[in-house]
């Protein structure tokens, strides 16, 4: 693979951070993919490389589990909506208050948190339960919508890849399973609990966030600027918290459900995003009916709602189409390939583990993508751990927590777009604010896995 097959996430990155536009950035970077991928095949280059583009757009689109994430993405502006036209926001912050459920800060935080650990069926699932329940939350203590994003976003992800009785779990399995190892792929996947440094650092310092109150870097001036921001939520007469509960307990069970459903009674293999689109729609029928049978809206006025909900978020949605279109395209010129590369057969042995790491920081927050790391790196680590008798849960629990990392930071990661959804924030800020937190995090991984290394190995 080719050097310059690195240039077209590097152009969406300078770009995003010096113009401030996610969309141009990633329109600029999938041309110049498709450009650079014209020139290999000796094509009339710029006519090639527009009319792949949107060929490229087109083919995300006929996809269909990326259909229905965009879908999805689109429903839970509707959704949202409905949770806030009815009061429903509102008359759950009171409830939750009232009761001492969340009645200080550091509750709050925590309730968010253990929302997200709760639900780690599916990472998407996880953010958008969080971040629908701690919006009105958090805007009734003050605390930035920054905040919520890192939260939510930062337990996500880390909490999957820790617990593995999901999808992430199933598809590492898969990936491991094609391999003669001395140990049962279980038994690899499951010793890269205790090793996975980020994961588990990533969620210390949410906790520390939440039990401290202390904020740094861009996120603090975020929160000092706060009092300039308006609150969504809207009080209306003799609303109740149903209206937002029992929607949002629809969609959480709601997927549970379909996990097992679409995995035939297997969990593990569930569909993520066939589960996560049925229980949206679930949740969104369940709000349109108890405020239809509460008489104060009509059909008109919730479809107008509805579609009003659907308009605000499409910004962000997408974002969340093209970030999908870039990874397609880095995946055929071979993006991901080339960083992985970074591996050398020279390494010493005590480097290779945490250039793995590295390898997968760097991969998943150029191309946008966890899983696509995921699956360039582990054929390319398996065979390190047969040739050099490296410790296979270590060599694994690397690539994984690389693969977390990058994607919490990368602005083109369609994970951070549908983090920004949840909780209401705009996507720079939220990359910008959970930057520092997710860098620091990284560099005590990359650390801890050199340390390990040398006591392992």
């Amino acid at each position: 693979m080719h050097w310059y097959s690195i240039l077209p996430p590097l152009i969406a990155i300078v770009v995003v951070f010096w113009r401030k536009e996610v969309i141009l950035a990633l329109v600029l970077a999938i041309f110049s993919s498709e450009l650079l991928l014209a020139f290999q095949n000796e094509t009339e280059v710029l006519f090639t490389a527009s009319i792949g583009s949107i060929e490229r757009v087109i083919s995300i689109v006929t996809s269909a589990g990326n259909s229905r994430i965009l879908i999805f993405s689109v429903l839970i502006g509707a959704l949202l909506a409905y949770m806030r036209h009815s009061g429903g926001v509102t008359a759950t912050v009171e409830m939750l208050i009232n009761k001492g459920i969340a009645n200080s800060k550091k509750r709050v935080g925590l309730l968010t948190m253990f929302t997200g650990v709760v639900v780690f069926i599916e990472s998407n699932l996880s953010v958008l339960a969080s971040g629908i329940l701690a919006r009105g939350l958090f805007d009734k203590f003050k605390m930035s919508r920054a905040r919520l994003a890192y939260v939510i976003d930062s337990t996500s992800a880390p909490i999957c890849i820790l617990i593995l009785l999901n999808g992430w779990g199933a598809f590492i399995l898969a990936l491991l399973s094609q391999y003669d190892l001395e140990q049962s792929a279980v038994s690899v996947l499951w010793g890269t609990v205790p090793l996975n440094f980020y994961a588990i650092i990533a969620l210390l310092l949410v906790l520390y966030t939440i039990f401290s109150d202390k904020l740094h870097g861009p996120m603090k001036q975020v929160e000092l600027d706060l009092p300039l921001l308006e609150s969504e939520q809207t009080a209306v007469k003799g609303t109740k918290a149903r209206f937002m509960l029992l929607p949002l307990a629809s969609m959480i069970f709601g997927m549970i459900g379909f996990m097992f459903y679409t995995g035939n009674g297997d969990l593990t293999k569930g569909s993520g995003s066939q589960s996560v689109l049925y229980a949206t729609l679930l949740a969104l029928f369940v709000a349109y009916i108890l405020l239809l049978l509460s008489k104060r809206f009509s059909h008109q006025e919730l479809v107008d709602t509805g579609f009003k909900g659907m308009g605000e978020i499409l910004p962000l949605v997408t974002i969340v189409l093209f970030s999908l279109t870039l990874g397609a395209s880095l995946k055929e010129l071979g993006t991901g390939v080339f960083v992985a590369n970074i591996v050398g057969a020279y390494l010493p042995l005590v480097l290779v583990v945490p250039t793995l790491f590295l390898a997968g920081a760097v991969m998943s927050f150029t191309t946008g993508t966890s899983w696509g790391t995921f699956a360039i790196l582990i054929p390319i680590g398996v065979p390190l751990i047969q040739a050099l008798g490296l410790p296979p849960s270590l060599v694994l629990a690397a690539i994984l927590g690389g693969g977390i990392f990058g994607d919490h930071c990368s602005p083109i990661s369609d994970t951070t777009a549908v983090s920004s959804i949840a909780s209401g924030c705009d996507l720079l800020t939220h990359v910008r604010t959970q930057m520092p937190y997710a860098l620091v995090g990284g560099a005590i991984a990359f650390v801890c896995y050199f340390v390990a290394s040398l006591l392992m190995i």
